[in-house]
């Protein structure tokens, strides 16, 4: 009921999927006219030259066919988009050493080439310009045949891609070591191989009228929730924009609420969590030129978890989650607690430690709320500058300028060395949290708190506190409620939130995401110590 509650709620944004999902991208490039293509070889090559601006890196091959080479013909190419070598040896080789029949008709024409092509996959017939441009820009080897009005395209995809190697933003102490690249197909080859089931669907469709961008959505069939898969679908083919060059793009035209510092939908680089997550329900959306792959519906305590809760004991993983969130909550109220404290109220500090406090402030000539927004922006400048400089200079600029300006503040009279403490636990609380996503949003809800913390003092963080608890309650991710299933309360799917039970108690799925086959595992699964002989039982007596 819940589910279905909050899915009528998208129902103004979704309304009727069949009316409202906008223009299909199937593939034809926009800018490019839907006209036929001419029968005249010559003038569809002087078209390519044309559209193609003459471009050195688009190759025209011409060659003839026949026992006389009466017949002229073409293929065309995009160099570092094929794989030369299997155009000249599987396109090229088979079509010169063959004696084509002269008297065949156009269409039996085309049944001969694409017997001749049986070693390369993806024959296609085109027959406008604005299907032969994408297919040509997708890495395939487009074939012009003189007096045929038609052109045969053949998958030759190739060029360089990056090898697959360690993920850089999830780092696992124990797990896979191989992460997702820029390539779509290795990408969604890589879920293959970890689920191999029929029921693994893969769509694709481009999105861009420019770049004209592949973008899969992969779920798994009976285990996914069709509205939801239905609703992904729908958003992404209602997107109309000139580019997409990263999931970035479509993060932000598909989420559910866009003015909020919470993110809705997950991005991982790692194929193991990819395929957790399909098993439990998700979808996932693939984009090709990113490692990042997109994981929807998604909920708040999600970014808490990390890979390696699932691969070490649930004691351990438990602890280290209870961790986290405790490393969350010191990142977002650390500087406000201090300020409040030291401005409102000083009763609440022991008498000893607001002595010592009292005794460093005392050359400090701002408040509490400027001493730590100086602090603070500062090290958000120290941070930024580190992320763009190089990985070498980027680390020393970093370490070198957090102690040399801390210490020469302190020095300097400008700020408390307390102060100085309790930054530089907030900057190690923020870099330890796992989700980079979530961790910038208690950066920019920080600022906030001080600032009520310097108004009201522990009143006014508590206030802060409530507005933002209210808020993520309000929040949904593809109809399904944010924080679930802490809020909606279900007794079932707590084991895998703030807790890590064994792995055998995982006997159902997410039940706000998946609501056909929620069963994960069945039958009895408690390890247990082997039952004794009865040789050994009369030994023991």
């Amino acid at each position: 009921m819940l589910f279905q509650w909050g899915m009528r709620r998208q129902q103004g944004r979704m309304n009727d999927n069949v009316q409202q999902e906008g223009p299909d991208h199937s593939g034809e490039a926009s800018d490019v006219p839907q006209e036929p293509l001419s029968a005249e070889l010559a003038v569809n090559i002087d078209i390519i030259r044309q559209k193609t601006g003459e471009s050195n890196d688009v190759v025209i091959r011409r060659f003839a066919l026949g026992q006389e080479w009466q017949i002229k013909a073409a293929i065309i190419f995009v160099d570092g988009l094929v794989d030369e070598k299997n155009v000249y040896e599987f396109v090229l080789t088979p079509l010169l050493q063959a004696s084509f029949p002269l008297a065949l008709e156009e269409k039996e024409r085309f049944q001969w080439i694409e017997k001749k092509l049986a070693a390369v996959g993806g024959v296609k017939h085109i027959s406008d310009w604005g299907k032969l441009f994408f297919e040509l820009f997708s890495g395939a080897t487009v074939m012009l045949i003189d007096g045929v009005p038609f052109a045969v395209s053949a998958s030759t995809k190739g060029g360089e891609y990056r090898s697959i190697e360690e993920p850089q933003t999830q780092i696992a102490v124990r797990g896979p070591r191989e992460g997702f690249t820029e390539s779509l197909r290795t990408n969604t080859a890589m879920i293959r191989r970890r689920i191999k089931n029929p029921n693994l669907w893969l769509e694709t469709m481009q999105i861009g009228t420019v770049t004209q961008t592949d973008v899969a959505i992969m779920y798994i069939k009976g285990i996914a929730n069709d509205e939801i898969v239905k609703e992904v679908r729908a958003r992404l083919r209602r997107i109309q924009i000139d580019s997409v060059l990263e999931s970035g793009y479509i993060e932000q035209l598909i989420e559910d609420q866009t003015f909020t510092t919470f993110p809705t939908t997950y991005h991982t680089e790692r194929p193991d969590i990819v395929a957790a997550n399909l098993l439990e329900g998700r979808v996932a959306v693939f984009v090709e030129g990113t490692p990042f792959v997109l994981l929807a519906p998604a909920v708040f305590i999600q970014f808490f978890q990390a890979v390696e809760d699932y691969y070490a004991r649930f004691d351990i993983a438990t602890a280290l989650r209870f961790l986290r969130v405790l490393i969350f909550f010191l990142s977002l109220v650390a500087p406000a607690i201090y300020i409040a404290a030291t401005t409102f109220h000083q009763e609440m500090i022991p008498t000893q430690l607001v002595i010592a406090i009292a005794a460093q402030r005392e050359a400090v000539p701002f408040p509490g709320f400027v001493e730590a927004l100086v602090m603070e922006v500062t090290f958000e400048i120290l941070r930024e500058a580190g992320v763009r400089l190089p990985r070498a200079v980027g680390q020393a600029v970093s370490i070198v300028g957090a102690l040399v300006i801390g210490q020469a503040a302190v020095e300097a009279g400008f700020v408390s060395s307390s102060m100085v403490i309790v930054v530089s636990i907030t900057a190690i609380a923020s870099f330890a949290t796992p989700s980079f996503a979530i961790a910038i949003s208690a950066r920019l809800i920080r600022f906030g708190l001080m600032f009520l913390a310097a108004m009201f003092g522990f009143y006014g963080i508590m206030m802060g506190l409530l507005v933002m608890i209210l808020h993520l309650c309000g929040l949904r991710s593809f109809g399904v409620p944010y924080m679930s299933p802490l809020a909606p309360f279900i007794p079932s799917n707590v084991g895998d939130t703030l807790l890590r039970v064994p792995t055998w108690m995982f006997r159902e799925r997410p039940r706000l995401i998946n609501q056909k086959n929620i069963v994960r595992q069945s039958g009895e699964q408690k390890p247990e110590p082997p039952v004794p002989s009865r040789q050994e039982k009369g030994d023991g007596s």
